[in-house]
């Protein structure tokens, strides 16, 4: 049973929310949160898997929220869910630690395969918010590699590698691979240090530029 938290400040959003989840019997809704601070406590009590994310909310909005969540409760995941798509949106909420961002029209079956897929470690992402996020990689004009980096990776530092580029955590990739998560936070800098990056995004836009992730798996 994967344990959702829905956080929006519209009684008629969070109720709609609640009755569409209902209708999944592998979803049980465990609390219904109004701003962020409300969702913090939330968690802190209910331990969801899965918050589904407003961002503009009166109070502690949905960015500041996801951000703190994403620190003290690293077993929870954030999903937002929101009516906003705008670049500056969109970037605060992935830089916050968001595992997914959908926008509020998400037809009903696809945004429970949403949270199901969320919960299961995969990265879910509006293909209108997808496109702005692959630009503003594009934007930061990436120097080119040569392939002999990709060859200096040992093979379990492109086992890491290739689950990051697919967004999951450190903590998630430890679980896959047996690894303890401080020893997954060491391959992860050592990969940074030889694909010549500076943070887990572009190291996973060269992971598809060399073919070692598929688009599909992202």
């Amino acid at each position: 049973m994967i344990r959702v938290l829905i956080c929006d400040d519209q009684d008629m959003v969070t109720e709609g929310l609640r009755v569409i989840l209902g209708t999944s019997p592998d979803i049980e809704v465990v609390g219904i949160a109004h701003d962020g601070g409300e969702a913090i406590d939330l968690v802190s009590h209910c331990h969801p898997d899965v918050v589904l994310m407003d961002l503009k909310m009166p109070g502690m909005n949905g960015i500041q929220a996801t951000r703190q969540i994403c620190d003290h409760y690293p077993d929870t995941r954030v999903l937002v869910l929101t009516t906003y798509d705008a670049d500056e949106w969109v970037f605060d909420a992935i830089r916050s630690g968001a595992h997914g961002y959908l926008l509020k029209d998400t037809p009903r079956q696809e945004l429970i395969a949403s949270i199901k897929g969320t919960f299961a470690g995969k990265t879910h992402v509006d293909p209108t918010v997808a496109g702005k996020l692959f630009d503003h990689i594009a934007q930061k004009q990436l120097p080119p590699v040569d392939t002999s980096i990709i060859q200096n990776l040992s093979e379990r530092e492109l086992d890491v590698l290739r689950l990051l580029a697919r967004g999951l955590t450190n903590s998630d990739i430890a679980q896959r691979l047996y690894l303890s998560e401080g020893t997954v936070r060491n391959y992860v800098s050592a990969i940074l240090s030889k694909l010549e990056v500076t943070d887990r995004t572009q190291a996973a836009v060269l992971a598809l530029r060399y073919g070692l992730v598929n688009l599909g798996d992202v």
